[in-house]
């Protein structure tokens, strides 16, 4: 897979390596400021109670 990614991004391997950090820097944004905002709600992480029972 991400030698196929490699092969289709244009010019030498220069202009690739900037052209790849580009696209890993663009997905890592889209999921830090749209997927994981949206998904926060539905994820069981931020419950802050613990169940102690019989002391």
């Amino acid at each position: 897979m991400y030698g196929l990614i490699w092969r289709i991004l244009p010019g030498p391997w220069p202009v690739k390596l900037v052209l790849a950090l580009a696209l890993i820097a663009g997905a890592a944004a889209l999921l830090w400021y749209i997927v994981f905002p949206w998904a926060d709600p539905y994820m069981p992480f931020n419950d802050g109670a613990v169940d102690v029972g019989g002391g």
